[in-house]
Parts: structure tokens; C-alpha cells; sequence
């Protein structure tokens, strides 16, 4: 393992520390795990504490060649804030701000931000999808507050000459992954009819190892200099696709009923529930093939192992 240090922030998450384990497993640069409190990587690599909504507390970086920047307030179906704009601002512009100059005046070569495809919008039409230089449309105040944190990112590369790199993920999943993905294995164990076996709509995924394996791609990479890409499996499934993906791996026959997705949609909405429609309904695809040409990389895991690896780990989980 060289000198080279790698900066990771938000190591103790989900895509943070993946990243980390992944450069740890190649040996070739050493990460160096920015985390709010204590770490299960300590010990396996440099720690520093790092908080992204505090003024305060940044860490060291005169030693740091690249910055990968995963830390962030992320998103949640029930936002609690009164002021949710505030609240993503704080945290994914302001903080994202202060470590970029800081970097920058570190000497830091190249920084590159993990985003979120709520960049470009939440829905796609068919033969649309999301490209990386379509003009943003976020919808909610995670994906402006996305938005506004590139903006300023390319604004502090303009001036400093420290190259940008921002990566946009869709929903991301993998073996631990929480949240809304957990909740969808969960009602599969639960062997109760789901009305969602007729769901004709396009989602596009990404496994996180075809998601570190491009952020680790864009390190070094001089073509990835100052680019904005999308990243997915590059294969889209509908919603009922991936539910009988997990599954075939859970092996807990929940019935997959086949209801009209229209009724299906009107009675989600009359509920309160029109977010969760668009997501289960709704499609969002996204065009890779930029990323693809630029960095000659192609998704190296395919989905339907990744999911399996996802629903087996969810399984082990809930057996311990």
C-alpha cells in the first residue's frame, strides 16, 4: 500500500464504508475513515472525527491526495425538520462548502462528491430517462440541497483549480442496506398478498459494489476530471421484477397479486401516500452511457447476484 491517502467521509455509512473496505481489499491507496463517533474501522485503517454540520471539528487534510465526500443529511420519507431545506443546507451545502475550501487549500488534488440522482428529478417518461446533462430538476429539499452543493463545488474548482468529481447514484442496495429496502424484504417475509404483481414501470438500480467500483474508477482516472455521471446497474427492472427477484432468494411465497396499477395508485394517494406510489409505480431510469464512454467502465456485478446477495444477508440478519 502506498503513501497515497484517500479522505472518506461518512465511513461509518453505508456507502462510506464500503468504499473504505474496498481500498482496503486492493492495497493500492490508503483510506483514511472520517466518521462523526466511534467506528468498527478503527484499527483497520486511520480514523479521524469528522462532523459535517459543525463548524468546528475538520479534519486534517495536508496529507489527503483525494477527497471522497459520502457524508450527507440524508433523505427520509418522514422529514421531522420544520424546516427541512434548512436543515439539508446546513449539512450537505454548508458543510460540503467548508471541507472543499479546506481541501483546497490543503493541496488536495481531487474531490469528489457523492450526489444523488433526486438531482436531475423524481420520475422519468418512457424513452426518457435521466441524463447527466439535462438540465436539474430536484423536487424535494434533499435534491436541491444536492444541487446547490455541486453548484458550489464547481464554483470552489473554478477558483482553486481543485478537480470535481460528482457522482450521481440512484437507490442504492446491498448486503446491510436499511430504510426503504429493508421495509420491502421485511413485507415479503411476511407472506401476506401484495398488490403489486402488475407493475409495468422502469427502475434503475444500483448495486453498491458497481457503485464503488466506479467512485473507486474516478480516483485516478484523468478523464474523470471535472465530469458529472449517472451510475445504475444498467439493467432496469419493474417494481414487480425486483420483488420476485428477492423473492426467489427469501423463499417466503408472499403472493404477488396482479391489481390494476391505476387503482393501485388511486388508493395509495387517497391514503396520503402519493410518494410512496410514485416510488412502487413510478419509473426513473437513468442513461449510464456517458459514464460508460468517458471512463471506459462497465458495471462489473450483475443485479440479479447483488440482489441475492442483498436478500441473503437480510435473512441472516433476522435469523440471528
Amino acid at each position: 500500500m502506498t503513501s497515497r491517502r484517500v479522505l472518506v467521509t461518512g465511513a461509518n455509512g453505508f456507502v462510506g464504508r464500503a468504499v473504505v473496505l474496498r481500498l482496503l481489499r486492493d492495497q493500492v491507496l490508503m483510506p483514511v475513515a472520517a466518521v462523526r463517533s466511534a467506528s468498527c474501522l478503527s484499527g483497520l485503517c486511520p480514523t479521524v472525527i469528522f462532523d459535517l454540520s459543525s463548524a468546528k471539528e475538520l479534519p486534517e487534510l495536508e496529507a489527503i491526495d483525494v477527497v471522497i465526500h459520502a457524508a450527507a443529511r440524508v433523505h427520509v420519507m418522514k422529514e421531522s425538520s420544520p424546516d427541512a431545506l434548512a436543515a439539508f443546507r446546513k449539512v450537505n451545502v454548508d458543510g460540503t462548502v467548508r471541507l472543499a475550501r479546506k481541501a483546497a487549500q490543503s493541496g488536495v488534488r481531487r474531490f469528489i462528491f457523492i450526489s444523488s440522482i433526486k438531482v436531475n428529478g423524481e420520475i422519468t417518461l418512457p424513452g426518457r430517462p435521466f441524463r447527466a446533462d439535462d438540465v436539474p430538476a430536484p423536487q424535494d429539499p434533499y435534491g436541491v440541497s444536492k444541487l446547490e452543493a455541486e453548484q458550489a463545488l464547481r464554483s470552489i474548482g473554478r477558483e482553486t483549480g481543485m478537480e470535481i468529481v460528482i457522482v450521481r447514484p440512484p437507490l442504492v442496495y446491498g448486503p446491510g442496506v436499511r430504510a426503504n429496502f429493508q421495509r420491502v424484504m421485511s413485507l415479503l417475509t411476511r407472506r401476506l398478498p401484495l398488490p403489486m404483481g402488475s407493475i409495468d414501470n422502469r427502475r434503475s438500480l444500483v448495486g453498491i459494489n458497481n457503485l464503488v467500483d466506479l467512485i473507486v474508477t474516478c480516483i485516478d482516472r484523468d478523464a474523470a476530471r471535472n465530469q458529472t455521471f449517472l451510475v445504475s446497474d444498467d439493467k432496469d427492472l419493474s417494481t414487480s421484477e425486483l420483488l420476485r427477484c428477492l423473492q426467489a432468494t427469501i423463499g417466503r411465497k408472499a403472493l404477488l397479486l396482479p391489481f390494476p396499477e391505476l387503482l393501485l395508485t388511486a388508493a395509495l394517494r387517497l391514503f396520503g401516500m402519493g410518494s410512496v406510489s410514485q416510488r412502487l409505480c413510478g419509473s426513473l431510469q437513468v442513461d449510464i452511457s456517458q459514464t460508460k464512454k468517458t471512463l471506459d467502465w462497465t458495471a462489473p456485478y450483475s443485479p440479479e447476484k447483488e440482489l441475492q446477495k442483498t436478500a441473503l444477508k437480510f435473512l441472516e440478519s433476522t435469523n440471528d
